[in-house]
């Protein structure tokens, strides 16, 4: 791990001795889910000598059925984002999924995140790039983690070596996930910090039918899993009433769950840095 780059992000660096989790709801439903998750994650990140960068969607485009919820929108969704990283003066990590929405976000978000679905979107990764933010680019659950390679070297051939790569599980036959923790060291060969997705890593693609399933049982197994394999960031979708959320309730967790997990990640994670 001594080769990885740190990525400085505000007052902290990714990478570095200190745990850096990136967290928050699926999507933007409501101002109020947005306020309450960021102040409670804000608060025990903060209680415990995390670092944190407040994650939702302005848009989720990948959705099983034309009738599920997506979010309020690119104009709406980085309104209400911009007011959060405000109040709570924290960063922003959201995703996009067409070249032109990557200069829109980047006036509110601190990551351009590329999702899984769309990794290898060439066009995608340059808009990204070509912002200056840091570029988190989420592993297709079709690719293997030496296939990564490629999708660095087209953010990095357009200027941009502020990278940093998500796991988030690997297909495994029909509507199942599984994760492959090589994929750690493998993909931190190239330089850059290493994510682990916890939450969608627990998905079960289209199990429902019209939309997707999951377990949350087993995020803290993985995170824990995860971080004793030498992550460098966790990310979770975290969500007030996972139940009654709009999209991915299955394999979020709930809000009041998350300072233990936390906890004992960051013990995990400053083992294994000693």
């Amino acid at each position: 791990m001594g080769n990885i780059e740190k990525i400085k992000l505000n007052n902290f660096e990714i990478g570095s001795d200190r745990l850096t989790i990136l967290a928050g709801p699926c999507a933007a439903e409501s101002a109020e889910i947005l306020d309450e998750t960021a102040r409670v994650l804000k608060a025990v990140t903060q209680k415990l000598g995390i670092n944190f960068v407040f994650k939702s969607s302005f848009d989720k485009a990948n959705r099983s059925s034309i009738t599920s919820y997506r979010g309020p929108g690119i104009e709406k969704g980085l309104e209400m984002l911009n007011t959060i990283k405000t109040k709570y003066n924290v960063p922003i990590v959201t995703d996009i999924h067409l070249p032109e929405q990557a200069e829109v976000a980047a006036q509110v978000a601190d990551i351009i995140q590329i999702p899984a679905f769309l990794c290898r979107q060439t066009d995608l990764l340059v808009a990204a790039a070509k912002t200056g933010k840091i570029v988190n680019i989420k592993k297709g659950q079709f690719l293997a983690p030496e296939q990564m390679g490629t999708l660095v070297r087209k953010v990095e051939d357009s200027g941009n070596k502020k990278i940093l790569l998500t796991d988030r599980g690997v297909t495994f036959g029909y509507n199942n996930l599984v994760t492959d923790f090589r994929a750690i060291p493998i993909m931190q060969s190239f330089g850059y910090p290493v994510v682990f997705d916890a939450t969608h890593s627990v998905q079960l693609p289209g199990a429902n039918g019209v939309c997707s399933g999951g377990d949350r049982r087993f995020v803290p197994i993985l995170a824990k899993s995860a971080v004793a394999a030498g992550a460098d960031v966790l990310f979770f979708e975290v969500h007030p009433n996972p139940d009654k959320a709009l999209c991915d309730g299955p394999n979020m967790l709930k809000l009041d769950s998350v300072e233990e997990v936390f906890s004992t990640c960051k013990k995990i994670y400053e083992i294994v840095r000693a």
